[in-house]
């Protein structure tokens, strides 16, 4: 972690084929912290990069891929939007399935950097919400959503069935 490192000036743009091997490279970046114990690491692993290989390879209409670089093209992370209907009022709402920040770029200001991308094209797509999901131990990421004006608004509860 570089929580000290200086903020790196953050470029966003369209994903291309070439950032394929990158962004599956981010993916275990996913589960970098304590799951519920009812979720194995190795299979929301697998799950993660099943849904990220889909998008990369199919390209539905609602989902957007994009990554983060700085001024020397060094790829620092990746960003998948896509557009959902309000489930209560139908309206269009964005949502922020993937963020994630190479380890190596963390505390720099790149997850902040993406965050205020995904509201701008929130606006831009004339979205009502923007939204996301994120792990309830996944306390680092929390902290920043939070920082960025994203509260609860429903809470996913599971019970395993045995």
């Amino acid at each position: 972690m570089n929580d000290n490192a200086p903020e790196t000036e953050v470029y966003v743009r369209l994903a291309h084929a070439d950032d394929d091997e990158f962004i599956l490279s981010l993916a275990r970046r996913f589960a970098e912290f304590e799951l519920p114990p009812w979720r194995k690491r190795t299979e929301t692993l697998a799950g993660i990069e099943r849904d990220i290989e889909h998008h990369l390879r199919v390209l539905p209409p609602a989902s957007h891929l994009f990554v983060a670089e700085d001024e020397d093209a060094t790829p620092l992370g990746f960003l998948h939007l896509q557009t959902r209907k309000d489930f209560f009022t139908g309206a269009l709402n964005c949502h922020i399935s993937d963020l994630v920040v190479a380890a190596e770029h963390e505390g720099r200001g790149v997850a902040a950097a993406m965050l205020r991308f995904a509201d701008e094209w929130a606006k831009e797509h004339r979205c009502r919400f923007l939204t996301l999901g994120v792990f309830p131990n996944n306390e680092r990421a929390r902290r920043l959503y939070e920082h960025h004006g994203f509260g609860v608004e429903i809470l996913s509860m599971v019970k395993p069935v045995r």
